[in-house]
């Protein structure tokens, strides 16, 4: 009886130091893991934030010089036509008549924005841009400086439109005297369009820190401290967003609409600009977060192994206590009884199998033959269409046009074919047939085949279609049954309206989705209704099997059939298939 009690003692014990040690070591981990991920973050946030300043100063240098590059080349443009002898004489003799054409041709080489003549009076009276002649800038600064000056002439004149107009303006002088005025035009709008590309806000500045230049047009014109005014998170929740993202990263160099970002600034060396960029701090804490997204999951791994190996051991000593010989027998006794029962099992499941494949085969058979008569019975239906159509012009003796509809009846008739091969092929679930098919391609094919139906009933057909080939990888002939299917309902489902209206809606993005909306009466059983068998049609229209297979087959291609009810009436089909990458391009090419 005492050795008893000393062994249930020693088995208390054990498993109160098993517990107490699990606490310390889930304790310590826990800590350690706090410590590591608190130092990674600053750690990876000062490497990050250091390399995105650098990249982004690369980049103002690039901008920096391009606007250098332009204005250099742009400013010598004034001082060769000055000299010019053919506009000298235009302004010495008073005629205009090619002063227009000599701008235009000197545009093409130089490839400059624009370029004016103006005479003495400030009347433009030749132009690369012929709307301008006749225009007077005679109290324009350009026009006023170059008078008052013998160089060249820089000149920022803000539009009222917004924006402003830089150009370089010369005096021309013939015998003596100032006898007008040639001005060049910069185009530093097109550095606007191509910053705005970029995630970055970038702008730039004169020297009294006016913005000359922005990605953002509300900048224009205004002081570089008024167009960086802090707005306010306009949420309570944001402004605790703003603030635990500010405890987590660098502190921030400034607020854009209340955003924390990264100021840059690099000088333009002209006139005193400078420019300025702005950079979130989105990219930086993304990859700051990846790093330490995978430091928890390793930490949440350790421990969950620690918690494993100490609870194991625990199990095994409890285990090890609880196995008695009278259980032993028991178990022996009912594994006795389990195997007679398996074996009679096994007998009544040899039959049920033998019972089932008949059933099968069947029901296989039933199934087969109602998909042939209704995959069959669209390209039936449009063959007797042309037959029609073809005696009609063969009666009235237009055999050219009849042989046009014996050339659709027989691609109707290759169809047929491979509606019954594809069909096989189905059965087999096999994919040797799937091929680069542009989605576009597929639907005017559809629409090609739906011709006969189409023309028949006076129904709006509108497309909206992508420019750009929209390419999966599929079997052509199934998809084309897919696309096929949904008119054909849409077109039952709009039987009754005044005026019926089918779109097809062609769009890409992480996968390609088309999407069949008619405003018909809608569907009243969402959930049955890619059921086989199940059917809103009156008997003798349709069988409910054209969902049942479309969806089978999207799903082979990889994609999802759904459908729903529109807001305005009527029901939207959307086919969701996996676009072709690159690397299928290139397989499918080999």
């Amino acid at each position: 009886m005492t050795d008893a009690q000393d062994q249930d003692s020693n088995q208390g014990e054990d498993t109160q130091g098993i517990t107490w040690r699990v606490k310390l070591v889930i304790a310590l981990l826990v800590l350690v893991a706090i410590g590591v991920v608190l130092v990674t973050n600053r750690w990876l946030s000062e490497r990050f934030t250091e390399t995105t300043r650098n990249r982004t100063d690369l980049r103002l240098a690039l901008y920096s010089g391009n606007i250098i590059s332009e204005l250099q080349r742009t400013s010598v443009v004034p001082l060769l036509l000055a000299g010019d002898p053919l506009l000298g004489d235009a302004l010495r003799e008073g005629n205009f008549s090619s002063t227009s054409q000599r701008l235009i041709n000197v545009q093409s080489e130089i490839g400059v924005a624009s370029m004016m003549l103006l005479d003495g009076d400030g009347r433009v009276v030749g132009a690369t841009n012929r709307n301008t002649l006749g225009t007077s800038y005679r109290t324009a600064g350009f026009y006023v400086d170059a008078l008052r000056g013998k160089d060249t002439v820089f000149t920022a004149a803000r539009r009222e439109t917004g924006g402003f107009d830089f150009t370089y303006s010369r005096a021309v002088v013939v015998d003596g005297r100032h006898a007008g005025v040639i001005a060049v035009s910069v185009d530093l709008m097109k550095y606007e369009r191509a910053w705005a590309g970029f995630q970055d806000a970038v702008l730039v500045t004169d020297s009294e820190g006016t913005v000359i230049l922005a990605t953002e047009p509300r900048w224009r014109g205004l002081p570089l401290i008024d167009a960086l005014a802090v707005e306010e998170p306009p949420s309570a929740i944001g402004r605790a967003l703003q603030a635990t993202a500010d405890w987590a990263q660098t502190p921030p160099d400034a607020y854009l609409q209340g955003q924390a970002v990264m100021k840059t600034e690099a000088r333009v060396p002209f006139r005193g600009w400078r420019m300025v960029t702005f950079t979130a701090y989105d990219s930086v804490r993304e990859r700051v977060n990846g790093v330490l997204a995978l430091e928890i999951m390793g930490f949440a791994i350790l421990l969950a192994l620690t918690f494993y190996v100490l609870s194991r051991r625990a199990w095994s000593q409890t285990m090890s206590f609880q196995r008695e010989s009278a259980e032993l027998r028991l178990l022996n006794a009912r594994l006795q009884r389990e195997i007679a029962e398996r074996e009679k099992v096994q007998k009544d499941l040899a039959v049920a199998e033998l019972t089932l494949a008949q059933s099968s085969k069947l029901a296989a058979l039933g199934e087969m033959s109602a998909a042939v008569s209704h995959e069959l019975n669209q390209p039936l239906a449009a063959m007797k269409t042309y037959l029609a159509g073809a005696r009609l012009l063969l009666q009235r003796k237009r055999p050219d046009e009849a042989l046009s509809s014996f050339q659709r009846i027989d691609d109707l008739i290759e169809r047929m074919g491979a509606i019954t091969r594809q069909l096989k092929s189905y059965a087999r679930k096999g994919g040797e047939a799937f091929e680069p098919v542009d989605l576009r391609q597929a639907v005017s094919s559809a629409l090609s085949m739906m011709e006969p139906q189409l023309k028949a009933r006076i129904v709006k057909i509108s497309r909206a279609l992508p420019r750009q080939p929209v390419m999966v990888m599929a079997d052509r002939i199934r998809l084309e049954q897919v696309i096929i299917n949904l008119l054909r309902n849409a077109l039952d489902a709009t039987k009754d309206r005044p005026t019926p209206q089918i779109d097809l809606l062609l769009s890409q993005g992480e996968t390609a989705v088309l999407m069949v909306r008619d405003n018909g009466h809608g569907i009243s059983d969402l959930d049955n209704l890619f059921e086989p068998f199940y059917t809103t049609k009156k008997p003798g229209e349709g069988v409910g099997l054209g969902l049942a297979i479309s969806s089978g087959i999207v799903n082979d291609l990889g994609g999802r059939l759904t459908a729903h009810n529109a807001d305005g009436g009527g029901a939207v089909f959307e086919m969701q298939l996996p676009l072709m990458g690159p690397g299928k391009e290139q397989e499918a090419a080999e």
